[in-house]
């Protein structure tokens, strides 16, 4: 008995390797007569490697028809790639150079499909502002088609001469508003498209203020609305950009410039070369979208998010931010920035103030009311305030200046405020130096010399007073005079190899016209009025825009309130300017342009 079962356990054991070898993992459920599950299959772990390689990745991003119609411009053998892959999403990140125009094309390809998620090319590849981010300037609400067209209508509405449809004040404001276009393209990242469309409203309103400020005459035509409507619908709008300003608006990096730069004053430094950096220093804040660190330790050992090319600005850009500094403070972060918001909306009231206050100096009622709500419904301008930008500090301060333009002390105070802003209206120190006739007034040199010491005093919270200047100069204008861009014509010339034109030269032979016609401003006509005053200062600032590199949608404002009231004021005659020696004594309508 113990034989045989020693024996059965013997076969046992020879049978067990072969019962064991035709057992096979099962693929699908096992279930048992009774329909129970009893096993589920062994599921193999997937791969940890990417499912792409960098050849593959960087074919399905070279096959995308946006990338492979862009490297079309490029030979084959010139080009150079990388390929890097995500662990954390899955994805490649793909990158392509061609010799001296570096990186030409860049994308994002998911390694599970390899699906195109991402792609930009020339431009947009170095300029996340090229690539037509939803509401990245001034928030989505604005850039609405319906809130920004019932801008346009009110503009339209309220102020086109519906008399005659055809008459030339009609086409004025279709002019005006025609850089919408352009701004529609950009929005949705054609750079190349929107770029040449800025142009035709420019060059219109330097032929058109060129031709008033040649003859003094304005224009036929005005508003048909009474004068209580368009004072009531102002006032509407003026509310109503307020809520848009504070409740759908966004902060780009020149509010917040201003905001840091004020901060920097109020502690006792000069804004230049003190701004908040990144380099090396210790982040202390997490990540953003993009993977960078913007929050880091600074030198005084405050935790900060660093604006490292905001100090670029006149002195007047940071110390107009100290009201809204005082009464909200900054928290040393890029977040809703309510100073920002204080002084954006200040601003773009004492703009639409000042010219309520021009029009009735220069015109009575009818033109108080017009010039108000040409600027308040005027598009525009509402970008430029839910940009939260610096841009209508300058205009404000040129507004407030054309008001006591028959002082010659107050227009060169406040040109002196406006160009040390933004340095682009100093084009207009010839001619608002020699108005009303040819000669240059002693008064004007000392308000602005007075203005300009003012401005400049922050220089002295510095040890060495001298050596701040140069840093003002080397930050401020010897950074932008050599400023390359995309978003002009001027700065197309790095494409030029591949078809694109390069319009170097005749963008330095507009800028010596520019100048030319600067001085040619102050000398001719002999003579002028104050209306002549506003339509060339509009021609001379919308001719300095022409020929920038670096431009935005943000600087319309900068003309637009001189080409208001150039291109709105009827066509009445024109009394002369007081002269220097009673313009004191003289009654200020008895100057009235109309």
């Amino acid at each position: 008995m113990r034989l045989r079962l020693v024996a059965a356990a013997l076969a046992a054991l020879a049978l067990a390797p072969a019962a064991r070898a035709d057992t096979t993992t099962p693929t699908s459920p096992v279930f048992d007569s009774k329909g129970r599950l009893v096993q589920t299959p062994l599921v193999p772990p997937p791969p940890t490697g990417p499912h792409l390689t960098k050849p593959q990745a960087l074919h399905d991003l070279e096959a995308y028809p946006k990338v492979r119609d862009w490297l079309t411009r490029y030979p084959k053998t010139g080009l150079v790639d990388e390929e890097d892959y995500s662990t954390t999403d899955k994805t490649w990140t793909v990158k392509v150079w061609w010799g001296a125009a570096g990186e030409i094309a860049q994308g994002t390809v998911d390694d599970a499909t390899g699906v195109v998620t991402e792609a930009w090319t020339g431009p947009q590849v170095a300029w996340g502002m090229a690539r037509g981010s939803p509401g990245a300037f001034g928030g989505t609400t604005i850039n609405d088609p319906w809130v920004w067209g019932a801008f346009m209508a009110a503009f339209l509405i309220g102020l086109a001469d519906w008399r005659r449809p055809l008459s030339l004040r009609n086409l004025d404001l279709l002019f005006l508003l025609s850089p919408t276009a352009s701004l529609w393209f950009f929005n949705h990242g054609d750079i190349f498209t929107a770029d040449p469309l800025i142009y035709p409203a420019l060059v219109w309103v330097v032929l058109r203020c060129i031709r008033i400020g040649r003859t003094g005459e304005g224009t036929r035509g005005r508003p048909v609305w009474p004068v209580w409507v368009l004072l009531a619908a102002t006032v509407f709008l003026a509310g109503f950009r307020i809520g848009l300003n504070v409740e759908a608006s966004n902060v780009i990096d020149v509010g917040y410039s201003g905001v840091i730069g004020a901060e920097r004053i109020w502690a006792g430094q000069a804004p230049w070369g003190n701004f908040p950096v990144e380099d090396d220093r210790t982040p202390c804040g997490p990540a953003d979208a993009s993977g960078e660190i913007r929050d880091r330790i600074q030198a005084d050992g405050r935790c900060e998010s660093a604006n490292p090319l905001g100090d670029t600005y006149g002195p007047v850009a940071y110390e107009s931010y100290l009201p809204g500094f005082w009464i909200f403070g900054w928290s040393g972060k890029w977040d809703s920035l309510p100073a920002a918001h204080f002084t954006s909306i200040a601003f773009d009231l004492l703009t639409m103030l000042g010219l309520f206050l021009v029009g009735r100096r220069f015109g009575g009622a009818r033109l108080a009311a017009t010039l108000a709500f040409a600027w308040a419904a005027y598009p525009f301008t509402q970008y430029a305030s839910n940009s939260n930008t610096n841009d209508v500090l300058m205009p404000c301060f040129l507004v407030w200046g054309f008001l006591v333009c028959t002082s010659d002390a107050g227009r060169g105070v406040f040109s002196a405020l406006s160009g040390w802003t933004k340095f682009a209206s100093l084009i207009v120190v010839p001619l608002w130096l020699t108005y009303p006739d040819r000669r240059p007034k002693l008064r004007y040199v000392l308000g602005f010399a007075i203005a300009t010491l003012a401005a400049f005093s922050v220089v002295l919270l510095e040890p060495d007073p001298l050596h701040e200047l140069a840093v003002f100069w080397h930050r401020t204008i010897g950074w932008q005079a050599g400023r390359d861009a995309p978003f002009s014509l001027w700065d197309w010339r790095q494409y030029h190899a591949r078809g694109l034109p390069d319009l170097h030269v005749v963008q330095r032979i507009l800028q010596v016209a520019l100048v030319a016609g600067a001085l040619l401003a102050a000398l001719f006509p002999r003579r002028k009025n104050p209306l002549q005053l506003a339509a060339l200062t509009a021609a001379l600032l919308a001719g300095f825009e022409i020929v920038l590199t670096y431009w935005l949608y943000t600087y319309i404002p900068w003309f637009y309130a001189f080409a208001a009231i150039a291109l709105l004021a009827p066509a009445v005659a024109v009394a002369a300017a007081p002269s220097d020696d009673d313009a004191e004594e003289l009654d200020p309508v008895s100057a009235a342009v109309v």
